[in-house]
C-alpha cells in the first residue's frame, strides 16, 4: 500500500435520500423511505473514501463481510451522514466501525439510522478481474 492504511483513518460520504433511495424503488420494501441496500451502498462509499490514497495504483479493495443494524427510517429529503473508522487491519483485511446519522443541513444529528462494521480486503486489480474471467 502506498501510504499505509493507519487505525482510526475515517472516511465519510453524504447524501439526500431521493424517491431513487426508497425501499419502493430498490425492491427491498413497500414504504417510501431509504432502503437498507441503499444505506449500506452509502456506508462502503465511506470505506472507499477512507481508503482512498491509501492503496498502490494496482490495488483496490472488495467488500468480504457486512454487518449492519439498519435502526431507524429515513423519509425522502432527509439527509444522511455516513461515518466509518478503521478498527482493525490483519494483513490485507480491514475492519471499519460504522455508523449513519440523519442530520440537518447543519450536520446536527437528528437520529442515528445504522452502525455495524464492514470488512474489506486489498487485492491487486488485475488478479481479481482475472479470477472470474471466462
Amino acid at each position: 500500500m502506498s501510504n499505509a492504511i493507519e487505525i482510526g483513518a475515517s472516511g465519510v460520504s453524504e447524501m439526500v435520500v431521493g424517491s431513487q433511495d426508497t425501499a419502493i424503488a430498490v425492491r427491498s420494501g413497500d414504504v417510501p423511505v431509504l432502503a437498507t441496500p441503499r444505506l449500506l451502498a452509502l456506508l462502503e462509499e465511506a470505506t472507499c473514501e477512507a481508503l482512498r490514497g491509501c492503496l498502490e495504483p494496482q490495488q483496490t479493495s472488495v467488500g468480504t463481510s457486512i454487518q449492519i443494524v439498519h435502526r431507524r427510517p429515513t423519509p425522502m429529503g432527509a439527509r444522511v451522514t455516513a461515518r466509518v473508522r478503521v478498527s482493525a487491519i490483519d494483513g490485507s483485511r480491514i475492519v471499519f466501525d460504522v455508523h449513519a446519522d440523519h442530520v440537518t443541513a447543519a450536520g446536527e444529528v437528528v437520529e442515528s439510522i445504522g452502525r455495524g462494521q464492514i470488512t474489506r480486503v486489498v487485492v491487486d486489480r488485475d488478479d481479481f478481474r482475472d479470477s472470474f474471467a471466462g
